[in-house]
């Protein structure tokens, strides 16, 4: 399946949207490579880290609860296919 089939929901965000769109290109492009959860989540993460600083925390799966604080507009939460993807700051 190519980078472009896929299509997010986005559930919750306070992210500026340059961002959401690269968390979205992101998971894409991992889930190209893998479909492992923590492989997509590693790729996610070392992206986000390399290209807004560290300290980025990535969960994927499709059943997981979550409770969490977070920086102002460094949120999203969003399903790609059938994989649920939490991205999240905290400093």
């Amino acid at each position: 399946m190519s980078v472009v089939e896929r299509k997010a929901v986005i559930k919750t965000t306070d992210m500026p949207e340059e961002m959401q769109y690269d968390a979205i290109v992101f998971a894409n492009q991992a889930m190209t490579l893998s479909n492992l959860d923590k492989d997509v989540a590693a790729f996610v993460k070392k992206e986000f880290d390399r290209k807004y600083g560290p300290t980025w925390h990535v969960i994927t799966g499709s059943n997981f609860g979550s409770y969490l604080t977070h920086e102002n507009s460094q949120f999203i939460f969003f399903i790609l296919d059938e994989m649920a993807i939490l991205i999240w700051r905290s400093a």
